[in-house]
């Protein structure tokens, strides 16, 4: 066995990928505060994915680039939301090293051909060769591109009637891994205001899991509790999207003042 051959038979592998492949969940914490302290210390907690949450925070590149580097060596993926669906914008932030794009508002196929696009380079997309900082952060032995057509999640969000009316072509696009479903705004669009234990918003659910399991695509929704992320397990789902780093301190200073006798202050814990 030649040198090169070696190298790429021990190349790294994104874990996220890899548990789906293995049929396992993946559970990711939402970064919503500009820290990378913050970042730092929950990447170490045991996720697996840390979400970094540009759509609907003040999250900024510089953060996500100041993560991407400060969590080199600990186990939670860098993955990114952006605030839009743009070539682009994913691009500045595959760039900065991130492992995966996760795209809102995914409501057409075109829409979803782009996501794909801007993930990959050429000739399969039309991801552009500048990648000098995100090569810093994996220094692949069989290069970065190759390393990188291998190794970044596309994830399409489905949260929208629109989205759900071209569900079975957004599914087909090739290169999309994960079909994610924001399921407050979808409660939204279908004039539930974010209810999610309606029948409608179920049967919603069950239309995209149909056509995700048809097309070969990962799963993903949000998963707050383990008694529901082990439910959603049986519906199909793996990619899960937990609480933010706020409501995990909330929760954790819940469990020091309760027994206390001390009342809890205010925390939202859902919606992102």
């Amino acid at each position: 066995m030649n040198t090169k051959t070696s190298q790429l038979k021990s190349a790294w592998k994104n874990p996220v990928k890899e548990l789906l492949k293995k049929g396992k969940p993946a559970v990711g914490i939402v970064i919503s505060v500009n820290s990378v302290e913050v970042a730092t210390q929950a990447a170490a907690l045991g996720f697996d994915f840390l979400w970094l949450e540009m759509e609907h925070t003040p999250v900024s590149l510089e953060t996500v680039r100041n993560v991407v580097l400060s969590t080199r060596g600990l186990p939670a993926v860098p993955i990114a939301r952006p605030p839009v669906n743009e070539l682009w914008m994913a691009k500045r932030l595959l760039d900065c090293g991130v492992l995966g794009v996760i795209f809102p508002f995914t409501s057409t196929p075109e829409l979803a051909r782009q996501a794909a696009a801007a993930c990959w380079y050429p000739p399969q997309g039309l991801r552009g060769s500048g990648a000098d900082l995100a090569h810093f952060r994996w220094p692949a032995p069989e290069g970065y591109y190759d390393f990188a057509d291998q190794n970044v999640l596309v994830v399409a969000v489905v949260e929208n009637t629109e989205g759900l009316s071209h569900i079975d072509e957004i599914a087909a696009v090739p290169g999309i891994d994960v079909l994610f479903i924001g399921t407050s705004d979808l409660s939204f669009s279908l004039g539930l205001r974010g209810k999610q234990d309606h029948p409608r918003l179920e049967k919603a659910i069950a239309k995209i899991v149909a056509a995700g399991k048809r097309n070969g695509k990962f799963l993903g929704r949000p998963g707050l509790r383990p008694e529901a992320i082990k439910r959603f397990q049986k519906q199909g789902f793996q990619f899960f999207m937990a609480g933010t780093d706020t409501s995990f301190m909330a929760v954790g200073a819940a469990q020091l003042l309760k027994p206390l006798g001390k009342k809890p202050g205010f925390a939202w814990g859902g919606g992102i």
